[in-house]
């Protein structure tokens, strides 16, 4: 049992730490519930959102040290302090939109490579996308379980619903960070105003 906790830390750390193309999380969680419905789930949901918080909290570095040290521009950089600026001027309201969007089944990885670009301390997201993740991990397996034994479905008949949300969630990647970066921030939280940076001349 061992081997199969560290092997399954291990994948869903990969998967975590992939920016793009790689199966969420809760997807795998259900596969598991619908297979093997007597498993211990809080125990299995712990091991998961872990190895799936470490990932994302590299991701999230990677994101940094790469995408806006090396690819974004001064203006954008400026840019997306300003949402710095403004989670930090919201210590109270933040942590808890962070734990309601994390109990959701939405992709995560958006999330992190745009926080990752705004130089935030990444506990200030971590802590509250693990215990999200940790009861949402836990729901979608023990749901899947019931679900399973009751309508007596397997992985394979509900496979192309599973598909379909990766592809979507997936190809809608790049247009969200690309959006992200071009939303004029200081618009949005010091005029209540959203506009579109302006490109350089």
């Amino acid at each position: 049992m061992t081997k199969i906790t560290v092997a399954l830390f291990i994948v869903i750390f990969v998967l975590n730490l992939l920016p793009a193309f790689a199966p969420p999380t809760w997807t795998a969680m259900s596969f598991i519930g619908l297979t093997i419905p007597s498993i211990n789930f809080v125990s299995l949901a712990v091991v998961a959102a872990s190895a799936g918080t470490f990932g994302r909290i590299t991701l999230a570095k990677l994101s940094r040290a790469i995408v806006r040290q090396r690819l974004l521009s001064e203006q954008t950089r400026c840019n997306v302090d300003a949402v710095r600026r403004g989670i930090e001027s919201r210590p109270a309201m933040t942590p808890g939109t962070f734990l309601a969007y994390s109990f959701s089944p939405l992709p995560s990885n958006y999330l992190f490579i745009a926080y990752g670009l705004t130089s935030l301390p990444i506990a200030f997201l971590a802590l509250p996308f693990f215990v999200g993740r940790l009861v949402s991990y836990a729901f979608w397996i023990k749901t899947a379980a019931a679900i399973g034994d009751r309508l007596e479905l397997d992985w394979f008949e509900s496979a192309p619903y599973f598909v379909a949300y990766f592809i979507v969630s997936q190809l809608l990647l790049i247009p969200i960070i690309y959006g992200f970066t071009r939303v004029d921030w200081h618009a949005v939280f010091a005029r209540k105003r959203f506009k579109w940076l302006r490109r350089p001349q």
